[in-house]
């Protein structure tokens, strides 16, 4: 395929398509129900605006934080002044939406009230603001007990000044983006990423007129752009110079992809280019349809395919290695030393860190690739569950590159996850 099918084909299956539908019917209804209390008006959806990355219109598929601001009636300003305001109007805020999901959990989280809705996975954070003069929203904080000033409209404003800059690339950079931490289970929040794009933009005017064609090129500047960012505890957001946490380094991942870029690039036209770019970007990237010299069944199962993907925790998978009279040895301390994995060895893969509050379910694929795979028809691949709480047990079995994946499910969508790679060196004969 060529270069401009390959990132034609990735910005259409981003898209959010279909579920754009649903989200503006909740988003309409949270409306009508606060109007009705708020303003004592019926079928009103008026006085809402919606922000993070829908509002941005930086999302892609599977998105399930939808971030909405409701504005409150000026006139109401001195009667939530007090230290108990922020609680108060918070509570008035789940009590409505309560009355209108009587069986969906909704609850107070800080600054926001949360709906989460388990027909559609979607989560809306629902934050009652004051609207100032200059554009700006006077938000509740329960934890300080005070009001604090946000600016969603100007980071709106920035996206899309910048975007019409860079001939809507800025738009186009920042949800492969998206795809490539949700991929890669890189924690990074849609706000840091839209204001990293909007900082690689201003370093350079190269893609400001590009096409598809070039987009190769502008995404391995851009994981170059990343990879070589200083350690940072947080960056001023786009547009409204507000503080965005960085939650986890994001450099060794970045210097991965743009390690896989180059790759890729280097393989263009060629099938194995397709596969380059989806280590990168995922399944949205399309495969090259190539005849196989085996026949083998392809039973590799895709976790985009069962659950939502929008990743914002960590979880972190090593694997114990033992066989009987050696002693157990971890399988990331064998990769980092360059110790050979034989054949006949019992493998244990086990969750070592997780940031995910529980409860929450775990999934493995256990993949493996190669000749060997293929020649026995047994690429596996399918999306199982543990073998006891947090462990998958396996055995290495025949030579090849193998790969294990984890994926924490919460909420019904996969929020974390990680991969190590499995090489077996010597075939079991």
């Amino acid at each position: 395929m060529k270069v401009s099918e390959i990132f034609d084909a990735l910005l259409e299956n981003l898209k959010v398509g279909d579920a754009s539908t649903t989200i503006a019917a909740r988003r309409d209804e949270i409306t009508k129900a606060l109007n009705k209390d708020f303003r004592s008006v019926e079928g009103c959806t008026v006085n809402r605006l919606m922000v993070g990355s829908y509002g941005r219109r930086t999302a892609i598929r599977g998105v399930s934080d939808l971030d909405m601001i409701y504005i409150l009636p000026a006139g109401l300003r001195s009667s939530y002044d007090s230290e108990t305001g922020p609680r108060r109007i918070l509570n008035r805020i789940r009590d409505d939406l309560k009355a209108r999901y009587p069986n969906t959990e909704i609850r107070v989280d800080q600054c926001v009230v949360r709906v989460q809705f388990t027909s559609n996975k979607f989560k809306f954070e629902v934050q009652p603001a004051f609207e100032n003069a200059n554009g700006t929203f006077d938000y509740p904080d329960t934890k300080s007990e005070s009001w604090k000033v946000t600016k969603p409209r100007h980071e709106i404003t920035a996206t899309k000044d910048c975007n019409d800059r860079t001939s809507k690339n800025m738009r186009h950079l920042a949800r492969m983006v998206r795809a490539w931490k949700d991929t890669n289970g890189v924690v990074m929040g849609g706000l840091l990423i839209d204001t990293l794009v909007h900082r690689f933009f201003s370093t350079t005017t190269e893609y400001d007129d590009k096409g598809s064609l070039w987009f190769d090129f502008m995404v391995r500047d851009f994981f170059r752009f990343l990879a070589e960012e200083p350690d940072k505890d947080y960056y001023l957001a786009l547009g409204s110079n507000q503080r965005v946490t960085v939650k986890k380094r994001f450099q060794p991942k970045a210097k991965k992809a743009y390690n896989r870029c180059i790759e890729a690039i280097a393989d263009e036209g060629k099938a194995s280019a397709n596969k380059k770019w989806r280590e990168v970007f995922g399944t949205a990237v399309p495969l090259e349809i190539t005849k196989s010299a085996r026949s083998f069944s392809d039973t590799e199962e895709f976790i985009e395919n069962l659950f939502p993907v929008d990743i914002g925790h960590t979880v972190a998978i090593d694997c114990e290695v033992t066989q009987n009279g050696w002693r157990p040895t971890l399988l990331r301390r064998m990769l980092r030393d360059r110790t050979p994995l034989l054949a006949n060895k019992g493998l244990d893969f086990t969750i070592i860190e997780c940031s995910v509050p529980e409860p929450y379910e775990v999934r493995w694929k256990v993949l493996n690739r190669g000749d060997e795979a293929e020649r026995r028809n047994n690429i596996r691949g399918q999306i199982i569950s543990s073998s006891r709480p947090g462990v998958r047990h396996e055995r290495t079995s025949f030579r090849g590159e193998h790969v294990v994946e984890c994926y924490v499910v919460k909420d019904g969508v996969v929020v974390a996850r990680d991969v190590i790679d499995v090489p077996i060196s010597i075939n079991a004969a």
